[in-house]
């Protein structure tokens, strides 16, 4: 029997190459509904293809023209947050891929939670801005969430399922494009060159997370919570080849590292397919000629790393914030409205401005992310004015 499947964010690069690993194993997967943001002709074409019960669309306005497109087929068309909290508690789905990008996915993920389903998370804004809580919904409701993110799929399966005699987790770092600049170099980069990542193809916002090391940041919180260990015991490791995804040190010095092409459909399918694992038609991993190095981060030169991390242990909302902040400012350097080095500059003044709550419930999570994103503009706007 095929295991059925939602994906929130269809139309974005992970949904997409989920629907691919779909393709790889059409008797084994079932899409039953499809979500994306405001890309009405790409999730038209996938609906068309893959024939769900159910699509949503986040944006309201296109709503109407597709269902205009879909007229007659028998699926129904869902719009706004309401429409992707739809789609992640659509009733004949077991497993929910939450690939949107941003805090946007939080309000479904939770929904999916508390309906029972299993998650293959690849939303890390998700952990980041509200671990405590949805660890806590997860347990209480008995659901797997499994890990889409290469580092920490590699951190999931190189645990063998337990975390006993565990010393610490090494997450690795391509380093992104601008690896060995220096941060006088860095005011001079442009939007093109930071939308160049060397190793993968990601969607916008995560090719420039990548860039300011913001995304190895949100990879450390989101193990935090995924893995249950302390923050002494998470560390960060540059390696240019992005060949090893991540590795895990044991009490004995014995260090297990997971090592892969650097294709998200590996993991995804993993994700898809756990707690089996399928052969599939990927090009194989040649380590032949291969030369594999690693270095240490330089926070100086990118300091969101050290936010993320301080962020993390300070919790609260702080991480929402910082998450929030980050979105915004990110945002505006693809408008070209701030420099490279400005989006952690405004990160960390937005964190300096907050005031923590504590034990926050989902409210005050968003709150305090709606209050980042209007703080982020707000200061923005003045460092512009400037003289």
């Amino acid at each position: 029997m095929s295991k059925k499947i939602s994906i929130l964010g269809s139309t974005g690069s992970i949904g997409r190459q989920t629907l691919e690993v779909v393709d790889e194993f059409p008797d084994r997967f079932q899409v039953v509904a499809l979500a994306a943001g405001s890309n009405v002709d790409l999730l038209t074409e996938q609906a068309l293809r893959y024939r769900p019960l159910q699509v949503a669309i986040m944006d309201e306005s296109r709503a109407g023209k597709l269902a205009q497109n879909l007229a007659g087929l028998n699926i129904e068309v869902v719009a706004g947050l309401d429409g992707l909290t739809a789609a992640a508690t659509n009733s004949k789905a077991k497993l929910v891929v939450t690939a949107v990008s941003g805090c946007i996915g939080l309000v479904p993920t939770l929904s999916a939670i508390r309906a029972g389903k299993n998650i293959a998370l690849a939303n890390k804004e998700t952990l980041v801005a509200a671990g405590a809580l949805v660890k806590a919904e997860a347990e209480k409701h008995g659901v797997d969430i499994l890990p889409v993110d290469s580092e920490h799929s590699a951190i999931f399966q190189c645990l063998a399922r337990e975390n006993r005699a565990v010393s610490r987790l090494i997450l690795t770092a391509s380093g992104g494009p601008f690896r060995g600049r220096s941060r006088s170099e860095l005011l001079k980069v442009k939007r093109a060159e930071a939308l160049k990542h060397p190793n993968w193809a990601m969607g916008e916002k995560i090719t420039i997370d990548s860039a300011t090391m913001m995304n190895k940041g949100l990879e450390v919180i989101e193990a935090h919570w995924l893995f249950g260990v302390d923050w002494e015991q998470i560390s960060v490791l540059v390696h240019p080849q992005s060949i090893i995804h991540s590795m895990v040190e044991y009490e004995d010095g014995s260090i297990l590292a997971h090592l892969g092409r650097p294709d998200m459909r590996i993991p995804i399918q993993y994700a898809l397919s756990y707690p089996e694992r399928a052969g599939n038609t990927l090009p194989k991993l040649d380590l032949a000629g291969k030369t594999l190095s690693f270095e240490a981060p330089d926070v100086e030169a990118f300091p969101a790393l050290a936010l993320a991390f301080g962020a993390g242990r300070r919790g609260g909302t702080l991480p929402a914030v910082m998450n929030a902040s980050n979105e915004a400012a990110v945002n505006l350097f693809l408008q070209e409205q701030v420099s490279f080095p400005e989006i952690t500059r405004l990160v960390e003044e937005v964190m300096s401005r907050h005031t923590v709550v504590d034990a926050p419930n989902l409210e005050q999570i968003l709150a305090s992310d709606a209050w980042a994103r209007e703080e982020t503009l707000r200061l923005a706007a003045i460092h512009r004015s400037a003289p």
